[in-house]
């Protein structure tokens, strides 16, 4: 076994530390107070290279793989969660349209995405359907010339941004009544009639990302707007879901080791009773113990990286990752704050930020419980549910 990152690898994380350190931390704090999308921010992410990190060398890429762009992604992060995940939906968009999409769809919609000069949004979740996608209800209906979408998506990230484009959009086309519902996916561009974003949500975290509900009324695609096969959509998805979720462990992991080295420095910092807080017994029990979670937490979101780029990942790998990262995120969150004291409590302070971004992170790309339950599987156990 080797632990180590090669040199190309080690310069990747580098040169995104660094940029997050220089362009994206000093900006976090305001952009979570303002709520408002940084769409140049994301633009220079575009610019760098980070955007381009695993696509095909054709439609602009650097042919690289998952571990490099989650060490990306994890270096974000480290700086701003919301801007991190922002990242990895339109990646993770961005993979499935290049992995199932026609070469017509892939030269339409991959170079920009590529370039960081557009977000992609996957539209899977429904106001009464979350990590339950044999429910969804929105409907795809064949009419003359295509498809007739109606129906309503909720908690999307991306779709209404001033350079969002793409929705790849999950629909019921079997028949009303049959005994078990298929779905397509459909490729669903802004700016579709039919097809509108609703107002931003008010949320507790990820407040500089773009979350808000989608509706379908009437929305007409050609046959061309359909992703892949008709009725295979929703196994298309959960690639995508799959694929997301070890980019949603990075997140956690960056945000983990952020709380940290934040809590490190504050209790270097801090003097209480005669001395400084790393001095105390208790303080230093609990920075050690976190330091053990977000290393264990980083192999996990490795390992399962690393597989996915083998090819040897199974659904266990990958779900231990996103269930053990995610929980671990927010465990050390809480940590740091209590390693603050009434400092913590303070949205002022980073380690409040970084405790209300991680929180959607074990509910989101399949919750906590759902993880839970895949792993019980994979194990043998007798576990029933469509996910």
């Amino acid at each position: 076994m080797d632990f180590e990152l090669t040199p190309d690898q080690r310069r990747l994380q580098e040169l995104v530390a660094d940029f997050a350190r220089r362009e994206i931390e000093p900006h976090a704090e305001r952009m979570d107070r303002d709520g408002v999308f940084p769409t140049a921010l994301f633009r220079q992410l575009g610019e760098l290279g980070i955007t381009a990190i695993p696509f095909a060398p054709e439609y602009g890429g650097m042919g690289l793989g998952t571990l490099e762009m989650a060490l990306a992604i994890e270096q974000i992060a480290i700086a701003d969660q919301s801007l991190a995940v922002t990242t990895m939906v339109s990646i993770a968009t961005g993979l499935i349209l290049q992995r199932f999409g026609s070469e017509e769809q892939k030269a339409r919609w991959l170079p920009d995405l590529v370039k960081g000069q557009a977000l992609g949004a996957l539209a899977g979740t429904e106001p009464q359907a979350g990590s339950d996608t044999a429910s969804f209800t929105t409907r795809a209906t064949p009419v003359a010339d295509g498809w007739a979408i109606n129906g309503q998506k909720a908690y999307i990230t991306n779709a209404g941004t001033e350079i969002s484009t793409i929705a790849l959009t999950l629909a019921a086309t079997s028949e009303p009544g049959a005994d078990r519902k298929s779905f397509t996916l459909f490729v669903v561009p802004r700016g579709t009639p039919g097809y509108s974003q609703g107002e931003p949500y008010r949320k507790m975290g990820w407040r500089s990302s773009d979350t808000r509900p989608l509706y379908y009324d009437d929305c007409r695609v050609g046959e061309d707007a359909i992703l892949g096969k008709v009725n295979e959509g929703r196994h298309l998805l959960h690639k995508g879901y799959q694929q997301a979720r070890v980019f949603l462990a990075h997140c956690s992991l960056g945000l983990a080791e952020a709380s940290l080295r934040r809590s490190v420095a504050y209790a270097n910092e801090r003097k209480a009773f005669g001395g400084t807080l790393g001095k105390l017994q208790m303080i230093q029990e609990m920075v050690a113990q976190m330091a053990v979670k977000v290393d264990a937490a980083r192999l996990l979101a490795y390992r399962a990286a690393w597989m996915g780029d083998q090819g040897t990942a199974t659904i266990r790998e990958l779900a231990m990752a996103k269930y053990y990262c995610t929980e671990i995120g927010s465990q050390v969150a809480d940590a740091a704050i209590q390693v603050h004291g009434g400092w913590g409590f303070m949205d002022d302070c980073a380690v409040s930020r970084y405790y209300r971004d991680n929180r959607i992170c074990t509910i989101g790309d399949g919750s906590s419980q759902i993880q839970q339950l895949l792993i019980a599987r994979s194990l043998g156990l007798d576990v029933r549910f469509e996910g």
